[in-house]
This record gives structure tokens, C-alpha cells and sequence, in this order.
């Protein structure tokens, strides 16, 4: 891994300048100690491993996932850090979560089903993963010496319309309110909220790449628009808020917006559309927060906080910062922050794994609104 001398790290760019995390905070929480990343194998677990290992300096940084293809995969991609540790492991099964757990101080829980169709058509095997599973790092979490948890969530969880927003949705809660069961114990439990990353396995982009190849682009609705981050983002966010958190919230990034149409002429302007009709489960546009959760949302400049009600535990302090507003929402559709072509362009060519999955010829020809 590639050393990173600089002070602050680049989080979200902002509409007229770009934002930086106090990575000085992060330093100080992450240096010595242990670290597990559930779903570590995952885009988002590789990402988050490589910066703690690149910018930070922690005493271990445990991958725990189930598939020792992919963990041996790693292993050959560079993942050979002294500190790095690889445990074979389910989050269905809470005895080995509770061995992995010893001796570690801060739990990022990543792993979860994930794909619509495949939750909608495996409901039990949905509920055991993301939600029965997330009770189990729950428990192994607080049997352990473990004192931050931060949970990775989704849009979907809001209003939910399909199983795996469904179960997203309870996993929340049960993170959130597991604050309570901490007693005089001092973990903490926290969640993160944010919409697609940029070209990972499961988002669009890829999936039009693809197309783009035959000369024609599927597009389920013309309305359709999505928000967007990087990967590189969605780590430092999350490493941010690890160090921000006092129990109980869930955070959710400012980022921008784009119309899947738009997104599609910017990747394949020489290509034609084909409407092919919503698939279940879709929605039009995707909701950050929900009009019911808007009166805890606290606007903290580059990012929403979403405070709990009437905590039942101490240390979490309401934060001094205006409301997003009862009876509001933050969606794709009504958020004041679109990208354009040039912007996305720019997005797909920053380091990391959206710019590996995207060949140099297709982010040169991306063009700006």
C-alpha cells in the first residue's frame, strides 16, 4: 500500500469547494487499536482496508467474511500488510462472531444481502443475514470489549418498498436501539446512510458499460435518478463518522445527484435506448430521509444527522445545528446538488475500484451536459 503523508483527507466535494475530514480525529481513534470489517471482502470492505492500512495506523485490521476465494483473492491483490488478518466467518453464526470479537475495539459491520431480486426471491435467507445477522454482531459486540459499532446502511431502508429495504430497515432499528442494552458498558452502536458508489459491483454503470458494447442501453424509467458518491468517499465518510458518533444516529452524506438518462448519454453518447419498465421493488427516486425522520435531521453542513428520539442511554448530546425540517425529505429528486457529465467523468477517474472498472477509453469519451 501506497504511504499518505498529507494532514486532512478529501471527503465529499462540495458545490463550490472541496470538503475535508479532520483526519486528525481519525487518526487518533484509529491508531492501536483492532479493527473488523464484517462483509470485509466486499467493495466496500477492500476500500476501507486498503485507506486504514494506507492512512492510519491501527494494531490490526481483521476482514471477516465468509468466502476464502475472495479473502485468498485479497491476499494476492496486495493485502499482505503485516496488520491485516483474514477470519472465515458467517454473521449468521454469533459464536464465531463472539471469537472473532476478542480484542477488538471497533466494529464496521458491512456484510449483508444485497440484491433486490435475490432477497425478494430468498425472504428467509434475507432475514437471516441482514437481520438475524445483525443481531448477532450486536451480541458478540456487546460480550466483548468492543466500544464503537457503526452499521452501513441504505436508501432502500427508507419507506421501504422492497424485502431488502425491509431488512435494512430493522437492522437500523436494532442498531440504534441497541444503545440501550450498552448499560454502563461504553460501546456505542451508530449507522451510515448513503445511496449507489460509483461504478461497484451491483450499480449501473457497469451494467451500461457492458451495453454499451452491443450499441444499445436498457433504461427501466426515464424519470429515474440516483445520488452518487465514490468509493474512495464512501470510506472516508464512514471513517469520519466513526470518529463523530456518540450512539445512536444515523448519519447521511450531502452528495449529488444524476438522471439515469443523463447518466447514460454521458457514459455511451453514441448509443440508443431501449424503456424497458420498472422492475419490482424499483423506485423512481431514491429518499435519504423520509418525511416521518426529517424533524431529528440535523444539517450539519456536509452531512444530514439523524438524532435518535428520547434516547434511554447517556452520551448522546443533541448537536447544535438547524433541522432539516418536519414534513421534508432529502431525495434524488428534490436535492439541489446534480452532477453533470464533466462531474461524473471526473468521479470515474479518481483512484480506487470505480476507476479499475471502467476502461480509460469510456472515461475519456464521457462527455459534459
Amino acid at each position: 500500500m501506497s504511504s499518505n503523508t498529507s494532514d486532512r483527507v478529501r471527503s465529499f466535494p462540495s458545490k463550490s469547494s472541496t470538503a475535508l475530514a479532520d483526519k486528525a480525529k481519525v487518526a487518533a481513534l484509529i491508531k492501536g487499536k483492532s479493527i473488523l470489517i464484517t462483509g470485509g471482502t466486499g467493495s466496500f470492505g477492500k476500500k476501507c482496508a486498503e485507506v486504514l492500512l494506507r492512512d492510519y495506523s491501527p494494531q490490526k485490521v481483521i476482514v471477516f467474511s465468509r468466502d476464502e476465494l475472495k479473502q485468498h483473492d485479497m491476499r494476492n491483490d496486495g493485502f499482505d500488510d503485516p496488520r491485516m488478518r483474514f477470519f472465515i466467518g458467517d454473521i449468521r453464526d454469533c459464536e464465531r462472531l463472539k471469537r472473532a470479537m476478542n480484542g477488538v475495539d471497533i466494529v464496521i459491520h458491512a456484510a449483508a444481502l444485497k440484491q433486490v431480486p435475490a432477497c425478494e426471491y430468498n425472504p428467509m435467507e434475507a432475514i437471516a443475514t441482514n437481520i438475524l445477522g445483525t443481531r448477532n454482531v450486536i451480541e458478540a459486540a456487546l460480550d466483548a470489549s468492543v466500544t464503537r459499532v457503526l452499521a452501513l446502511s441504505t436508501d432502500k431502508a427508507v419507506n421501504p418498498i422492497n424485502l431488502y429495504g425491509a431488512t435494512k430497515l430493522c437492522a437500523e432499528k436494532l442498531i440504534i436501539q441497541s444503545n440501550a442494552y450498552a448499560a454502563a458498558k461504553p460501546i456505542r452502536f451508530a449507522c451510515v446512510r448513503y445511496g449507489n458508489v460509483v461504478a461497484s459491483r451491483g450499480s449501473v454503470i457497469p451494467v451500461f458499460l457492458k451495453q454499451r458494447e452491443q450499441g444499445e442501453l436498457t433504461i427501466t424509467d426515464p424519470r429515474m435518478s440516483r445520488f452518487w458518491l465514490t468509493l474512495e468517499q464512501g470510506v472516508a465518510f464512514v471513517l469520519d463518522c466513526l470518529a463523530n458518533m456518540t450512539g445512536g444516529e444515523v448519519f447521511v452524506p450531502k452528495i449529488p445527484s444524476m438522471s439515469v438518462v443523463e447518466l447514460a448519454k454521458t457514459l455511451a453518447p453514441e448509443c440508443k435506448t431501449k424503456i424497458i419498465g420498472i422492475r419490482p421493488g424499483e423506485k423512481i427516486h431514491e429518499v435519504l430521509i423520509g418525511e416521518d425522520e426529517a424533524a431529528q435531521a440535523k444539517d450539519m453542513g456536509d452531512r444530514f444527522v439523524i438524532e435518535p428520539l428520547a434516547p434511554s442511554w447517556s452520551g448522546s448530546e443533541p448537536r447544535s445545528a438547524p433541522l432539516l425540517g418536519a414534513g421534508k425529505s432529502y431525495s434524488s429528486e428534490n436535492n439541489d446538488w446534480w452532477l453533470t457529465g464533466t462531474e461524473l467523468r471526473d468521479l470515474l477517474a479518481e483512484p480506487g475500484e470505480a476507476t479499475q472498472s471502467v476502461p480509460s477509453k469510456v472515461r475519456k469519451s464521457a462527455n459534459s451536459r
